[in-house]
């Protein structure tokens, strides 16, 4: 005699509840990764470097533009952004910088994803095959 195996139905909305919040609260977080938050062509950003957080899940830098507006630059992640030559200790508050990347889609946030950071004349490439120059 063979016999089914059935969760109770309180077990299997329990399940299901819990995967459709995952899904819900993940989305997100999932969304930000990548590129699809950010537009296809690029800028650049010229300013004034106002603070530097190498925290997962990606370092960025909080620059001052030249118009005084303040951008939230967002690096590679940790392995990239240390491939790149860029660590801690590379720059610091005060430094002039030229960001390179993607900006936000919506467009009232200050926020870019950098492809290339430019300090004192030295390129620090977050990701080289993403480079676009004319």
């Amino acid at each position: 005699m063979h016999r089914s195996f059935r969760l109770p139905t309180s077990r299997r909305s329990l399940i299901c509840f819990s995967l459709a919040a995952a899904v819900l609260v993940g989305g997100p977080v999932l969304a930000h990764h990548g590129w699809s938050w950010a537009e296809g062509e690029q800028m650049e950003l010229k300013g004034t470097i106002r603070s530097i957080s190498m925290a997962p899940p990606h370092p960025m830098l909080m620059v001052a533009a030249t118009d005084g507006k303040l951008w939230q630059v967002d690096l590679g992640n940790p392995n990239q952004t240390a491939r790149s030559g860029f660590t801690g200790d590379t720059a610091k508050p005060g430094d002039a910088v030229t960001a390179i990347g993607n900006r936000h889609l919506d467009k009232s946030k200050a926020h870019m994803k950098a492809v290339r950071i430019v300090l004192s004349g030295k390129n620090y490439d977050m990701y080289p095959e993403r480079i676009r120059t004319n």
